[in-house]
Formats: structure tokens, C-alpha cells, sequence
């Protein structure tokens, strides 16, 4: 710059008056403070954004979870186990003598009254045995008929003194040795005889042929040893047998009634009423045996058929329901997570009553009051902060319901 352009512009800033250097100053103080209040509040917004960023961080590590309110287990329950059909009567029949079969008459299917003769059995030895027991009964009879001849003699003979006490007593003694013979040999012979009545395979009751494992010619052993001829079962009426778990027990009641359904025959039911229980639980299976009976004066029903027997049990009011994804399965038995006080993780020990598979029956450690959590973190312990998801949240669709399906907002 020209040196006395610069020399004009000096000698104008001192010729200035006194206010305007008083205003200078100022300005000059105006912008320091402008300039530190910008420092200021860049300061300030820095922190309240890492503030901000802090309270969301942390709000984002804190768990959102939907509960859930256990169902109350008042109402009847409809229980379905299964059950196995068993004939009212049925008896494997044994031949009770040795031979060969010569004849049967009645196949499977077959409908048989009491007494019907279903196979004949040939016994050319029991035959014998009978023969040579007769032969021996007639030869008892004859000396038993001489000693009681011999007897009477000696008897008069005693009379005259013709012989002595002793001798009389002797016949006398004979005559009923003979006379025990004979008894002995007709034992003998009627129990040949009631042998060969068993040479006629006959039907026990009336009832069903349902097996026969035998045929012409086959050779026959006497005894449960030998293969069963037959099995003849009674079907007029059915024992329905079904295991039913512990936790029923109570409910189980003489003179109940059960809806029964088969395969064979879809859609249609079939009614049964309770007659007994073994009043004993299983070792085993912890399951109660019971007993129905039920009428099947039409033959539908057949011994041997699975059934899916249904039980209307009345609910034990203290036992509440929870889905199964609310389980959690620790070292230390099973357990739920539940919302408390200020939204900590309270841990509770539940004992099941019932597996439904889609929800469990919990007979213990839970209320109706209970915020339950449905499908809790792998990792939740005892005193966890969670925060409870609302209808509206979107993170997982998650709502405050009940077992049931019916939505707290």
C-alpha cells in the first residue's frame, strides 16, 4: 500500500473521538462473548448428545419380552388317553389227553354256544388204559364176590366152633381188602372215563372262535405244554383297560362314563362305564389302572382294538395352564421367568401337572396374577431387567396375553 495512503488512514483512526473508541471496545467485548457462548454450547450439545446416546444405548440393552397371564384350569378338563379292548371272557383251550386229532368242526369267526364240541382227538392209548381198567375192575369185583362166599362160611363154621376166631377174622379181613380193591379199580375206571369225555374239545361259554392252531392229524399233548387247539372269546361285553396318570387320580370316580373312539370306525363314539381301578400306581409308568366296560351286543367292536378313550374330569381350581415355550429347563428343575416389581426377573420352580404338549398343566409355583414370560432368553436370571413389550411394538410383534389368546393391551 502507498506509504501515504497509510499515514492518512492512521492520523484518521487518532483524530477519533473518544466515543467512537468507547464503542469499538464494546463490539470487541460483544464478540469475545458470542464467540465463548458458541464454545459453550458446542460443549453442552456434545455432552447432551452423549447423554442421549447413552440412555438409548442402554434402554436398548435391556430385553424387551411379552408375557403372558396363566389360564385358569377351572373348567372340565377333556382328558383322551389310550386304551386297549379285551373280550369280557376269553380262554385258550388245552387238550387234556394225548393222541391225534381227527376231526374239528369250528373255524375262526365262528359264533359258539357252551358246550359245542369244536374238535374230535383220536386216543388209541387212553382207550387201552380204559379197557385194561375195566378187565381189572371185573376181576376185583369176582374176588371181592369169593371172599364175601369165603366170609359167610367161615362165619357159620365160627357158629359150631368149627373153626377158630382167628380164621373167621381173616375172611372177614379179606373180604374187605376186596372190597377196597374193587373200590379202587372203579375209581380207576371212572377216571379213565371222565378222560375220554376230553376227547370232545368242547366250547367253555358262548362266545367267538377266534384262533385255531391245530388240524387234522396234528399230534396232540396233553397240558398247557402243547400248543393251545383253540381261543374262544366273549364279546357281548368288552373290558376297556387304560392307564390313567397320577395326577388324575382324584378324579377318577366308580360309575363314570368315557367316550371311546376307534379307527375302524371314524366320527362314531362308543360309550363305557368305569366298574374298577387297581387302587395301585405303577412303579413303572406312575399311571392308575382302570377298568371299563361297555356293551357291544352289535359285534362292532372286536378284542385286541386300540381305543382313544375320552375323559371328562372335573379341574383341580389351584392348577393353571402356560404354553410350553414359557419352560426352561435348568440344572435345578423345571422353571418360568416372571415379571415383578419394577420390572426385575423373578425365577419361580413349577412343578407339571399335565404335558398337552401346546401347553402345560401347572400344579404348583404359579398364580393367575403372574406376569409369565413367553419364550424367554437363554441367558435370563434371577433379578434381570426387562421391559415389557407393548401391542403396538414392532421389534417382535410381541402382545400382553393370556394363555387363552386374549390380549392386555
Amino acid at each position: 500500500m502507498d506509504s501515504n495512503v497509510q499515514h492518512n488512514l492512521n492520523h484518521q483512526a487518532y483524530q477519533l473521538k473518544p466515543e467512537g473508541r468507547q464503542r469499538l471496545k464494546w463490539i470487541g467485548v460483544i464478540v469475545a462473548i458470542l464467540a465463548i457462548s458458541a464454545v459453550i454450547a458446542g460443549v453442552l450439545w456434545r455432552e447432551h448428545h452423549a447423554s442421549v446416546t447413552q440412555k438409548w444405548t442402554d434402554v436398548q440393552a435391556i430385553p424387551t419380552v411379552s408375557v403372558i397371564r396363566p389360564a385358569d384350569n377351572a373348567a372340565a378338563r377333556n382328558v383322551v388317553l389310550p386304551g386297549n379292548l379285551q373280550a369280557y371272557y376269553e380262554a385258550p383251550i388245552y387238550a387234556r389227553v394225548n393222541g391225534y386229532l381227527s376231526h374239528w368242526y369250528e373255524d375262526i369267526g365262528a359264533h359258539v354256544k357252551s358246550g359245542q364240541t369244536l374238535a374230535d382227538i383220536d386216543t388209541p392209548e387212553l382207550d387201552q388204559q380204559l379197557e385194561q381198567a375195566k378187565a381189572d375192575l371185573a376181576s376185583a369185583t369176582s374176588n371181592a364176590q369169593l371172599a364175601n362166599v369165603t366170609s359167610k362160611r367161615w362165619q357159620n363154621l365160627l357158629k359150631s366152633d368149627a373153626v377158630s376166631q382167628q380164621d373167621a377174622d381173616e375172611k372177614s379181613g379179606d373180604l374187605s381188602a376186596k372190597k377196597s380193591a374193587v373200590a379202587a379199580a372203579q375209581a380207576n375206571v371212572d377216571r379213565l372215563q371222565a378222560l375220554e369225555s376230553f376227547k370232545h374239545i368242547v366250547s367253555p361259554f358262548d362266545g367267538v372262535v377266534t384262533a385255531r392252531k391245530t388240524d387234522v392229524g396234528a399230534l396232540i399233548n396233553a397240558g398247557t405244554s402243547g400248543l393251545e387247539l383253540f381261543s374262544v372269546a366273549d364279546v357281548h361285553k368288552l373290558r376297556l383297560y387304560v392307564h390313567v396318570p397320577q395326577g388324575f387320580m382324584a378324579s377318577i370316580k366308580s360309575g363314570m362314563t368315557a367316550d371311546i373312539v376307534v379307527p375302524e370306525y371314524p366320527g362314531e363314539t362308543f360309550k363305557a362305564t368305569l366298574v374298577g381301578t387297581s387302587n395301585a400306581v405303577s412303579q413303572t409308568s406312575g399311571t392308575l389302572l382302570t377298568e371299563f366296560d361297555l356293551d357291544n351286543a352289535n359285534n362292532l367292536l372286536t378284542p385286541g382294538d386300540y381305543a382313544e378313550v375320552h375323559l371328562s374330569l372335573p379341574s383341580n381350581s389351584r392348577i393353571v395352564r402356560v404354553p410350553a415355550s414359557a419352560l426352561i429347563f435348568r440344572q435345578d428343575g423345571l422353571e418360568v421367568a416372571v415379571v415383578g416389581k419394577d420390572n426385575h426377573v423373578i425365577m419361580k420352580k413349577i412343578t407339571i401337572g399335565q404335558d398337552n404338549g401346546v401347553d402345560v398343566e401347572v400344579a404348583a409355583g404359579l398364580d393367575l396374577n403372574d406376569q409369565v414370560i413367553d419364550t424367554p432368553p437363554d441367558s435370563i436370571e434371577q433379578g434381570d431387567v426387562v421391559q415389557i413389550a407393548k401391542a403396538s411394538d414392532s421389534v417382535n410383534g410381541a402382545t400382553h396375553k393370556d394363555v387363552s389368546g386374549a390380549s392386555h393391551e
